[in-house]
């Protein structure tokens, strides 16, 4: 078994290029190693949301509450818009770019 693992391992060595202008050649090295390519984010927006949403609606729900029993009115409806606030940004993100063109457009800017 290991003479055989040791065979193989300097079978693969002895084919490596060993030379510097083959190492920086275009194309050199493609059969050594696949294409690197950046992993797949298709769905990151979504699965975060998903993930995230409910526990920011449950920690949202436990500080409200605490304002309320604690008769902290006014840190209360702060609390509360500011939550609504971070909310929209977080469910509808498209809303900040819809908002900055339509304010851009109300002062003029093209």
């Amino acid at each position: 078994m290991f003479p055989d693992l040791l065979q193989a391992s300097q079978d693969a060595v002895t084919q490596l290029p060993l030379s510097a202008e083959a190492l920086h050649t275009p194309g050199a090295h493609t059969g050594l190693l696949a294409e690197v390519q950046g992993p797949d984010t298709s769905g990151l927006a979504s699965w975060l949301r998903n993930f995230f949403g409910p526990l920011f609606l449950v920690v949202v729900s436990i500080v409200a509450i605490f304002f309320l029993f604690t008769r902290e009115i006014t840190r209360f409806a702060q609390f509360i818009i500011l939550a609504i606030l971070i909310g929209v940004i977080f469910y509808v993100p498209g809303i900040i770019e819809t908002t900055a063109r339509a304010i851009a457009g109300a002062l003029g800017v093209s």
